[in-house]
């Protein structure tokens, strides 16, 4: 469904009064994303993670400069089509819950969402899929608790009926239940034939949910494997960055990969 090829992005900066140079914060990405598949994006702070997520949808700055192929369902994501796309077939779940209009309530929220895509708004229904009751409708973002902020941005993700959700950072600050509720709704997305690209910067709680694991590191793509290669000692793991990684998690009792 998605598919990345080549992927670099660089930024024009001033350097001095005259001169500007440019320095590379994404290199060389390749990525794949088949229907029904969830692959979680880890890494760093500052790795690149949601960088590429604007990438793909064509929300960089006016200085940067972007170098490679997207594709979406076979077709090349352009400026025009990305215009098209976005809110319909392609959908950000976005890491801040500031995302939210303060100055309207959910229902409304959903339904501008909805509407956008050319979907009915299905309030209620969006609502009840997220674990909300339907009264939430009338409350506003500020009434919210951070859990509810977060089920509520799922709702607005998923009510125009978008193929591919992108979900940055979608469980940040959540205790367990609230994040597994999320997790939970993107698994079943992936399963009813959509596809999930799942930035994040936590790798335990993904591994019950994604079918792989991406791992960036300095803005490049250092490990992509199945979920299942993350377990024991790692040794399924190709990448030493990856196996530094995951053995040393404090369920691996950081044990450190020489």
């Amino acid at each position: 469904m998605l598919e990345i090829n080549n992927l670099s992005v660089s930024f024009r900066r001033y350097n001095g009064f005259f001169s500007q140079d440019t320095i590379t914060r994404l290199s060389d990405i390749e990525l794949n994303i088949a229907p029904g598949e969830i692959v979680a994006l880890v890494g760093h702070s500052g790795a690149g993670k949601s960088l590429l997520a604007h990438a793909i949808l064509g929300l960089l700055p006016n200085n940067a400069i972007a170098k490679g192929d997207i594709s979406f369902q076979g077709n090349p994501l352009c400026k025009k089509s990305l215009s098209e796309k976005r809110g319909r077939d392609i959908a950000l779940l976005p890491q801040q819950t500031t995302y939210l209009d303060p100055t309207a309530n959910v229902g409304a929220l959903i339904g501008w969402a909805a509407n956008r895509a050319g979907k009915p708004p299905a309030i209620e229904s969006r609502l009840t899929e997220v674990g909300l009751s339907a009264d939430v409708a009338r409350l506003y973002p500020h009434q919210l608790s951070g859990g509810m902020a977060r089920r509520v941005l799922m709702a607005q993700a998923i009510s125009g009926g978008a193929k591919l959700l992108i979900a940055d950072e979608p469980t940040a600050g959540l205790d367990p239940t609230n994040r597994d509720i999320i997790l939970e709704k993107l698994r079943k997305h992936a399963d009813e034939g959509g596809a999930v690209l799942l930035i994040t910067h936590d790798l335990i709680p993904v591994l019950s949910y994604a079918d792989h694991i991406a791992i960036l590191k300095d803005g490049k793509m250092c490990c992509l494997a199945p979920t299942s290669a993350f377990s024991g000692a790692g040794d399924a793991l190709a990448s030493h960055y990856a196996k530094s990684l995951w053995r040393a998690l404090p369920q691996n009792d950081f044990h450190a990969y020489a």
